[in-house]
């Protein structure tokens, strides 16, 4: 559905674009036309990932930065346009997290969360909306968020506070920038996707929680990074012009099972269930 040059013209700064769901989006970019900048703390797989796109004839930098220092945000913008001539896109993807009982959470375990979720997206969000404005053409900011900006989510508190603002932070610069320059600004909320960096720090027994998760999530799946990339590269892309301001929901319906009151059903035999509800029927008088 995508045609081949989509983002043809396009330079994408991909945050925590070295390896996992920042690599598979970062990755599609350079395959329907953009030159994207490769943004994380480790060098080497950014540089690892910018040969494999460049064997592939897309046109990639890798940029070593700590999101948490604004000054090195700014920096990643100045590179980007020394050697691509402007930014016209931002996914902000790199993200912190990790298991813990809220009352045994330090201040520091807190801090490190939120100062890269939150304050150094943030930071990017501004470097990158300041060059926008300046170019003065406009452009498309997107944030991966998570479906537990809704509703919360127990033992990871920080990254939950962190996301939500972020939602905030997504929902006024659709406002503000979008009407004064043209900017857009949306979120992307997935659902489990698997990444080695990601189990390794949420998933305590992936043998026996994976299969758990899945009962959970309506398809009774996880999520394959090209459906993600895919979504990630149509908000990015002039076919999404017209949408401002959301956060799109990737996640199999998998939130949405968990809020419904009655949900708990599905989980159970349909003809079981069936039998139940109809025991529970006011027998008609004779």
């Amino acid at each position: 559905m995508f045609v081949s040059d989509l983002l043809k013209g396009q330079t994408i700064i991909v945050t925590g674009g070295g390896s996992g769901l920042g690599k598979s989006m970062a990755q599609r970019y350079a395959e329907l036309g953009a030159n994207v900048v490769l943004a994380a703390r480790t060098f080497e797989r950014l540089e690892a990932t910018a040969k494999e796109i460049e064997a592939k004839g897309g046109q990639a930098l890798p940029v070593a930065v700590d999101i948490r220092d604004p000054e090195a945000c700014a920096d990643v913008v100045r590179q980007a346009v020394a050697r691509f001539g402007a930014v016209t896109g931002l996914m902000n993807n790199a993200a912190g997290n990790f298991l813990c009982a809220a009352e045994d959470l330090s201040p520091n375990g807190f801090g490190a969360v939120v100062d890269i979720v939150l304050k150094g997206t943030w930071f990017m969000t501004q470097a990158v909306g300041r060059q926008m404005i300046e170019q003065g053409n406009g452009g498309s900011i997107v944030s991966i968020l998570t479906t537990y900006v809704y509703t919360g989510s127990s033992f990871v508190v920080p990254s939950a506070m962190a996301k939500a603002g972020l939602l905030a932070m997504t929902k006024s610069l659709a406002v503000e920038w979008g009407s004064a320059y043209d900017i857009r600004v949306n979120g992307i909320a997935p659902g489990p996707f698997p990444t080695e960096g990601a189990w390794a720090a949420l998933v305590p027994d992936p043998k026996m929680m994976e299969e758990e998760a899945k009962k959970h999530i309506p398809m009774k799946r996880f999520g394959e990074h090209s459906e993600l990339a895919n979504l990630a590269a149509y908000l990015m892309s002039p076919m999404a012009g017209y949408v401002n301001g959301t956060c799109i929901d990737i996640d199999g319906g998998e939130w949405l099972q968990g809020a419904g009151e009655f949900n708990r059903f599905v989980e159970m035999d349909r003809a079981n269930v069936k039998q139940l509800l109809g025991a529970m029927r006011p027998k008609k008088a004779k």
